[in-house]
């Protein structure tokens, strides 16, 4: 790529990590308000999943894969990560004070299961940037302003599933440092190789299936878990109503 562009690129790859690390410190400055927070970033999770990630992964797939194919590819998503969480994570439901050791390493690993599902979303994320640059400069333009809209929100999302999860600030701290790190890394892998664009559509596909398992399964339900049920439901909508209005707005 010119030279040009590949400034363009490693400033947008710094803005990823920024605006990824800021939604996440901003989650930990507000432990006692997480139920709130959580059922914002419900909303977030599965409004990405609708209207961001499967609509790119349509689009990727288009004269390739069919519709329908890509829509199972997502559904095999949410079944393989349900079968993961009941056979080797083990989700119990357990409040976080009344989980034994077991319970709470248990608890531990689903948070990095989840932690880590979003580390590896904004992977492909990176990767989809670098791969518009490679059709054009205006298409990686598009794709950057859409993953930055939700980056923020992802690094909020990733601090919570370790903090709901029993895991300490320590851990949220670098699995954060981790899901910033990510598109980095996957916008400089695109400067090493390119990857099909088909096969780029379907893992989004997949991940659009473990973010709705993720939202519907594991954030709703405990963002009103002890808490008021009325304002976390608002504070769900309005996660949904914010991270469309955000996409939307950047073109997504």
């Amino acid at each position: 790529m010119p030279y040009a562009i590949n400034m363009i690129l490693l400033l947008i790859a710094l803005a990823t990590f920024a605006a990824t690390f800021l939604g996440g410190s901003f989650a930990l400055r507000l432990k006692d308000k997480l139920h709130l927070i959580l059922g914002f970033s419900a909303g977030a999770v599965v409004a990405i999943a609708f209207f961001d990630i499967l609509p790119e992964a349509l689009e990727l797939a288009q004269g390739h894969y069919s519709s329908s194919t890509v829509l199972s590819i997502t559904a095999l998503g949410f079944l393989l990560y349900l079968f993961l969480d009941r056979t080797f994570l083990l989700h119990g439901g357990h409040r976080h004070e009344d989980c034994d050791d077991h319970d709470h390493h248990t608890s531990s690993e689903r948070g990095a299961a989840g932690a880590g599902s979003l580390s590896l979303h904004s992977f492909l994320d990176g990767i989809g940037i670098g791969l518009g640059f490679q059709v054009a400069p205006a298409v990686g333009l598009v794709v950057a302003a859409a993953v930055l809209a939700h980056d923020f929100s992802d690094g909020i999302n990733t601090v919570n599933f370790i903090l709901k999860n029993g895991g300490s600030h320590e851990s949220a701290r670098r699995w954060l440092l981790v899901d910033a790190a990510t598109p980095v890394l996957g916008i400089l892998l695109t400067l090493l190789f390119a990857v099909h664009e088909q096969t780029l559509g379907l893992l989004l596909a997949l991940f659009a299936g473990f973010f709705l398992y993720l939202g519907a399964s594991d954030l709703i339900p405990e963002s009103y878990h002890a808490h008021p049920m009325r304002w976390t439901t608002y504070s769900t909508l309005l996660g949904v109503l914010v991270l469309y209005l955000i996409i939307k707005l950047a073109g997504g």
